[in-house]
């Protein structure tokens, strides 16, 4: 069962929670992030980033750039920028995208339950973007970025926080992005008593995005443990931050495709090799977006076509049954030569709230081929979870994203 806790949430001082928050570290370059924090000196990604406060060309997994973080931040709560609850709370935090909102609740997510897969995942995590954020958190002592996490919904803990969503927010803004950014405190000892409660018979909480910023904080957790091993279970360092949203109000768009050539093919020759698996139809009428499981569109020398699969999918198989397995299996690998997508540098991963004008762009400067996807379903997402299985690399693409620096956990 999942256990989750409140905790004294670090936050933004009153008036400032719209210029200091910012989307996820690893949205941005070095570059982009250098000429956010320029133009607005309170972002958040200056911790997140803190190679923006440091001279051109520092290298950004360098010492001292984990050492500025710690100092920046220290520095902001320090000047007031940062306040501190007095007590454990829980907080709402609901982002509301084109008339959608989903809301979720801020809490602290627990080492064990992450490492007795309480906490399920569906994607694999690269060792050099995990010993990033390790080193990050362990030298701000401090969780900056949260963990994005559903759950199956479950009736008492939506009356609740809608009950709660009734009130005046702490912050209300919206982002240039248009995304409109809610937050709310639960300070009330019943209300935080009965939402544990109701987690506590939840059976599984699900990460939706941000494997590695969990994986981080869960490894400078066992780092902390064995610094202290008298330690109790109680401790800060013993629980990550998190937002738990219910899985039926979020969305998942589609993560599109471009392998740069065509692995030596003749047009032609590649045209009648996708026929064997798919039945191929020339669109006329410009981009095409999949209307439905099992079809794609395809972009090549200037042209749309959609494809759909000739034969059943393995419906019994939560992994190969995912829209980007077959495409893998059946297009990718046999065909254009991409057996490693994790690794290869011919192919490029484009998330659908790009558009698919971007698809065509690179394609046309590449001189290969675009594929535009379905999106993996939260049920697809979910059942291969629940089955302890993975999905291929860039299968999921959730909006909005979560912004950094609403919320900070110290231990």
């Amino acid at each position: 069962m999942s256990t989750i806790r409140p905790f004294r949430g670090i936050r933004p001082a009153e008036g400032l929670a719209a210029e200091i928050a910012a989307l996820p570290y690893d949205v941005y370059s070095s570059s982009e992030a250098r000429k956010i924090v320029q133009s607005n000196p309170m972002s958040f990604l200056k911790i997140d980033r803190a190679e923006t406060l440091l001279p051109e060309g520092t290298d950004i997994y360098s010492p001292e750039v984990y050492r500025k973080a710690r100092q920046t931040l220290d520095d902001m709560i320090r000047d007031g920028a940062f306040v501190q609850d007095e007590g454990n709370r829980y907080y709402i935090y609901a982002l509301t995208m084109d008339g959608r909102t989903q809301t979720g609740l801020v809490a602290c997510a627990s080492v064990d339950d992450y490492l007795d897969n309480v906490i399920l995942k569906h994607e694999n995590t690269l060792a050099a973007k995990e010993e990033d954020r390790i080193r990050h958190v362990d030298a701000c002592s401090a969780q900056t970025g949260p963990i994005f996490l559903a759950y199956r919904p479950h009736r008492a803990v939506r009356e609740i926080l809608e009950n709660i969503k009734r009130s005046q927010p702490l912050y209300d803004f919206t982002s240039d992005d248009k995304i409109r950014h809610q937050v709310w405190i639960i300070s009330d000892k019943e209300i935080i008593e009965n939402i544990s409660h109701y987690f506590s018979d939840i059976p599984h909480l699900y990460i939706a995005d941000g494997h590695h910023r969990a994986a981080s904080a869960v490894k400078v957790g066992l780092q902390k443990r064995a610094e202290n091993p008298g330690f109790t279970g109680e401790e800060e360092f013993n629980y990550f931050l998190s937002v738990l949203f219910p899985a039926d109000e979020l969305k998942i768009y589609d993560y599109n495709r471009v392998v740069t050539d065509m692995n030596g093919c003749t047009f032609d020759s590649f045209l009648d090799k996708i026929k064997d698996g798919f039945e191929v139809t020339p669109l006329a009428d410009g981009p095409y977006h999949p209307s439905q499981k099992g079809e794609f569109g395809m972009y090549v020398r200037g042209s749309w076509y959609r494809l759909r699969t000739a034969s059943p999918i393995n419906a019994g198989d939560p992994v190969r049954n995912l829209d980007v397995s077959v495409l893998q299996e059946r297009i990718l690998a046999p065909i254009l030569g991409i057996t490693e997508p994790k690794t290869d540098s011919r192919i490029h991963f484009i998330g659908g709230i790009r558009g698919l004008k971007a698809l065509e762009e690179a394609a046309d400067s590449s001189g290969g081929v675009a594929f535009s996807m379905y999106p993996t379903s939260m049920d697809e997402l979910l059942a291969v979870a629940d089955a302890g299985m993975l999905m291929p690399p860039k299968s999921t693409w959730f909006e909005p994203k979560l912004r950094s620096g609403l919320f900070i956990h110290r231990f």
